[in-house]
């Protein structure tokens, strides 16, 4: 790799890392803006699940072809296609009109939102696999890198969700919606500026295309537990939660729908930033840089099964408090604090495994795969998320989070006979 980005590695992982974040900030601001606004509107649980299906759906598609596409291309051109898909969906959104009917306006989101799904996964994808080939290979550079990525990332998304609920109370769904378009468009301008040319990635035109499965079986086994583990976050995460603190939280006056606004926004962001901060620390909390890959895969396998017992527990209270209460709320929150802690640790090991496992000459594709089945996941968990709420409520949907869990412990057992 004789190129200037090569050459100059960390300039290149600091500006890849600054492009992902100004794009999570801005999906974290878009989903709480969605989210919030048009449960205010009355939306069911099922058709605010809707409005992310798509979102979901697109991340299936654009995994599978990213990584052909970053492979011919380069990942800075991907990169810079995430960026820019991203501003044109902002700047669609700023079309709804509030007149339009509910089925108008679930279909004209649902697009919107599959728009920023190809988006997020574009800049997902490259910047993972941008960090493969720029981390250092010594010391325990690769975990180390991929964790301050992921890690970061995750933080910022959180301020994200916190900064969406604050300008929906602020400035509304339109003017919110705007500034953001116009800010991605300056970071989007100061990162084509600030990337140093040749950001590796392409390959020969004859290994661009060699099947969308991997040839390593460890691979496919750690999407496969990568789909249920974010199904199972998913599924509490999308719309079960978030509504249930909107009904507790909010008296139903304008001034209490913007208090909750602050409320449910502000859990779901200190929820995702320190989710981010754990997956940061996860090299410390799993013993170090110098452990074997085989010790690493045998603590991602504990860590799957820690999660499991989680869900249930919050599901069985939930069942025993039978409807809202101050108790029930401090249990939810404490609860789903520690499942972040626990998920963060099982979330980043396998953004360290995929990596490990995956070929350096096929990267984007192994890269695009793992993160497929990690689209299908949270495309399983937002469906099952609107469906299993509206039809047993709480209880019913953080039962189903942890059914998943288990699935994904299930899967992740069969990592050490890969």
């Amino acid at each position: 790799m004789n190129t200037l980005a090569a050459a100059n590695p960390l300039r290149a992982y600091a500006a890849v890392t600054a492009a992902y974040w100004a794009f999570m900030l801005s999906d974290g601001a878009l989903r709480m803006l969605v989210l919030l606004h048009f449960n205010t509107l009355g939306f069911t649980p099922v058709q605010l699940a809707w409005l992310f299906l798509l979102y979901e759906v697109a991340g299936i598609v654009t995994n599978l072809g990213a990584g052909w596409l970053a492979a011919r291309f380069g990942l800075a051109a991907t990169l810079y296609g995430g960026l820019v898909l991203q501003v044109g969906a902002l700047v669609a959104l700023g079309q709804l009109d509030p007149a339009w009917s509910i089925p108008a306006s679930v279909a004209f989101v649902m697009a919107v939102q599959g728009v920023s799904g190809v988006a997020k996964d574009l800049a997902k994808m490259s910047s993972k696999s941008a960090v493969k080939l720029l981390a250092p290979a010594e010391d325990g550079g690769l975990f180390r890198w991929v964790a301050a990525l992921t890690g970061s990332k995750n933080a910022v998304k959180g301020l994200g969700f916190f900064l969406g609920a604050a300008l929906l109370a602020l400035a509304g769904f339109q003017a919110a919606v705007w500034g953001m378009a116009a800010g991605l468009t300056l970071i989007l301008i100061a990162v084509v500026l600030f990337l140093p040319p040749g950001l590796p990635g392409r390959m020969k035109s004859s290994e661009a295309w060699s099947g969308w499965r991997s040839k390593d079986p460890r691979v496919n086994r750690l999407s496969l537990a990568r789909m249920f583990l974010f199904g199972a976050r998913d599924v509490w995460f999308v719309v079960g939660i978030p509504v249930y603190f909107q009904a507790v939280l909010s008296d139903g006056t304008p001034e209490g729908r913007r208090a909750a606004f602050f409320l449910v926004g502000g859990f779901m962001a200190l929820w995702i930033i320190l989710y981010g901060a754990v997956q940061a620390a996860a090299p410390r909390i799993l013993g170090g840089k110098r452990q074997s890959e085989a010790a690493t895969t045998a603590k991602a396998i504990r860590w799957s099964g820690l999660l499991v017992p989680i869900p249930f527990a919050l599901a069985a209270v939930a069942l025993v408090a039978g409807g809202p209460a101050p108790w029930l709320t401090v249990t939810l929150v404490l609860g789903l604090l520690l499942f972040g802690f626990v998920f963060a640790v099982n979330s980043s090991v396998h953004s360290y495994l995929i990596l490990a496992f995956g070929a350096a000459e096929r990267i984007t594709r192994d890269v695009g795969f793992y993160y497929m089945a990690n689209a299908a996941g949270r495309l399983i968990g937002t469906l099952l998320s609107g469906v299993s709420f509206q039809l047993g409520g709480l209880p019913l949907c953080l039962a189903t989070a942890g059914a998943m869990a288990l699935c994904s412990w299930l899967a992740a057992r069969r990592l050490d006979s890969a």
